[in-house]
């Protein structure tokens, strides 16, 4: 597996935006440095998704970005993404594992310790913790505990990344507290006047 740089972990989300506006989100984001996109798509039919991800992976590919697809094994076979990040309801880790082979990216959400240790053992590349904070994007997301965080902190030795309510004001807490690989931003940057600035910000509040 080549080494991903998790720093800033965009996860997508279209909001009011047309295509054109979230395609070019996408693009500003990776040139201020966002360095690995998530795209979610919990609406869309299967060929919307498809014909979104074949767009998308245009873009991630010129920058040389991964791009991971959220839930969906098929759209991200189909267009080759680097990887998928699937929930604690979706395929479990292993079974993904078996269909895309040991060259793809696999990464878990995880809101306790325990299932950030079977995440591990079933072996995915990468943790989205959280949920960290309440936030509008995720209304339904569970927070993880401080004991939780902690033990993931303390015993989790693959790349960990922050997902829930993160914006620029807490950022450097976040990463120094919980010693994160990097940060996953939703509306931050997706619905950041200047999302090339945004992403660059983020990039430096985590590096320090």
């Amino acid at each position: 597996m080549t080494m991903i740089d998790y720093t800033v972990y965009l996860v997508t989300d279209q909001f009011n935006l047309s295509e054109d506006e979230f395609l070019k989100v996408i693009e500003e984001a990776i040139k201020g440095g966002c360095t690995i996109v998530q795209l979610r798509e919990k609406t869309s039919s299967t060929r919307d998704f498809y014909n979104l991800a074949v767009k998308v992976k245009e873009i991630t590919s010129k920058y040389d970005v991964p791009l991971i697809i959220n839930d969906r094994l098929d759209i991200a076979q189909a267009v080759d993404a680097e990887g998928v990040h699937l929930g604690q309801t979706d395929m479990p880790c292993d079974i993904a594992r078996s269909i895309l082979g040991d060259d793809k990216i696999i990464g878990i959400t995880t809101t306790t310790y325990q299932e950030a240790t079977e995440a591990v053992k079933q072996g995915a590349d990468y943790l989205g913790v959280g949920t960290l904070i309440p936030t509008d994007t995720k209304k339904d997301a569970e927070l993880i505990t401080k004991e939780d965080l902690e033990l993931i902190r303390d015993n989790i030795k693959i790349p960990k990344v922050g997902i829930g309510g993160i914006k620029e004001h807490n950022t450097r807490e976040i990463i120094e507290e919980n010693k994160f690989d990097g940060v996953a931003v939703v509306s931050a940057i997706m619905l950041s006047d200047n999302p090339q600035q945004t992403s660059q910000n983020f990039y430096k509040l985590v590096k320090g």
